[in-house]
Order: C-alpha cells, then structure tokens, then sequence
C-alpha cells in the first residue's frame, strides 16, 4: 500500500462520516471512522516502509534490539 492509498482512504473516511452524519446513519459514520483510521495506518506503514529502505542496516540492528529486549521480558 502506498502513502497516497493511505491519504486517499483517509480521505474518503472523512466523508463517509460526514454523509453518516449528515444523514443520521450511525452505522456509516462509524464506518468512515474505520476508513479514516485504516487510512492513517496505511501512511505509517508506508512511511516505516521507506525508512527501512533507506536505512536497512539501522532498521535490521533496531529489529534486533526489540527482539532481544522482548526475549528477556518474556521469560
């Protein structure tokens, strides 16, 4: 997915709640908040996606460090 996915279902989420709203639908304002929320989640993703790109070396000895410090907090 990419960063403009992301903005586009964003996007489309905040009208969805604005129609939900405007028509007194709960269920589609609801479900524009989902969109706006999922949308926002596929930007992170995106973005996290190119910094490991550009950085792999960091992001794997980061990974690394994570998996470490939840080993020792798991057992």
């Amino acid at each position: 997915m990419s960063d403009f996915q992301g903005a586009a279902r964003e996007m489309g989420g905040r009208v969805q709640q604005k129609v939900g709203e405007f028509a007194g639908d709960a269920k589609t304002q609801a479900e524009g908040l989902y969109n706006q929320a999922a949308g926002q989640a596929q930007q992170q993703v995106a973005r996290l996606s190119d910094v490991i790109k550009d950085q792999p070396i960091a992001s794997a000895l980061v990974a690394v460090g994570i998996g470490y410090l939840l080993g020792r907090f798991t057992t």
